[in-house]
């Protein structure tokens, strides 16, 4: 069904809002999924705070002008679909990445973050990145080590007092 022309400035004003909040993009070719395997991603994405879509290039490279993504606009060729990542920049990596190894129809094409285009290969950096609450849990660990061993330091002092007046005591009750 062909879109008229404000339903097409509908969807390229959408894909530009959700754009301009997003973490990283995707795009992939997903020419060969069956409609059952493209409504198990779209459900996997929504799942991991995704915005999954598949648009028209001509309206992606229209939506994506202005945002940190125009470094995606000559790469959009073929039928691809839309990953923008809205909670963590690795979440459409990981979910595309996790795709892909049981679809090898879904290709990634192309990856782009703040701005910068990278190369597909780079899909497994950005999948292996820490979630948010990751991220804080490991900032938390590295924060909370110098304290710990302060306290270990000063707890050791009294300790070992105590041990050495222990080894005096039973080395009196020895002699006598």
């Amino acid at each position: 069904m062909a879109l008229n022309l404000e339903g097409k400035k509908k969807i390229v004003a959408e894909v530009a809002t959700v754009a301009n909040e997003a973490l990283s993009a995707i795009a992939a070719e997903y020419r060969g999924l069956t409609v059952v395997e493209m409504t198990e991603l779209r459900k996997q994405a929504r799942e991991s705070g995704v915005y999954l879509r598949v648009v028209k290039n001509t309206l992606a490279r229209r939506a994506l002008e202005g945002t940190e993504y125009e470094c995606m606009r000559e790469g959009l060729v073929g039928p691809l679909m839309l990953a923008f990542s809205m909670e963590d920049p690795g979440s459409a990596a990981r979910v595309i990445k996790a795709f892909s190894k049981e679809h090898e129809k879904l290709v990634v094409r192309l990856v782009a973050v703040g701005g910068e285009l990278l190369d597909p290969s780079d899909i497994q950096r950005l999948a292996d990145l820490p979630t948010r609450d990751q991220a804080i849990s490991m900032l938390m660990a590295v924060m909370k080590a110098p304290v710990e061993k302060l306290a270990r330091t000063l707890n050791e002092v009294p300790g070992k007092l105590v041990r050495t007046i222990a080894a005096i005591r039973d080395q009196k009750e020895s002699a006598a």
